[in-house]
């Protein structure tokens, strides 16, 4: 795909819990990443981001993410995307025992 072709989510970390959640359509947060917003226009990336960086009660780290549209759905475009929806990498527990 080319780097046309990209689109964004907007993702952070769950306060309390520190798990990636993306924001959904309905404006809140999900831990999956197929039912997130998709963005394919900018500037109503960029507001969304504004908003949901003010929610400081509920996230932290907010920033858009390239993805891309396919035959699975959402999937990352990029590595560290990808790796961030697996969770933590120091030990096997969580997302990782979970096979």
């Amino acid at each position: 795909m080319t780097q046309s072709q990209l689109v964004k989510v907007i993702t952070a970390n769950a306060l309390l819990e520190g798990d990636v959640v993306w924001l959904d359509a309905n404006g809140g947060w999900t831990r999956d990443l197929q039912t997130a917003k998709v963005f394919s226009d900018p500037a109503q990336a960029q507001d969304a981001l504004h908003h949901a960086s003010q929610r400081h009660d509920q996230v932290v780290g907010c920033y858009l993410a390239d993805m891309r549209l396919g035959p699975a759905g959402i999937e990352p475009a990029h590595f560290r995307e990808d790796f961030r929806r697996r969770g933590p990498s120091n030990y096997a527990h969580g997302k990782q025992s979970q096979g």
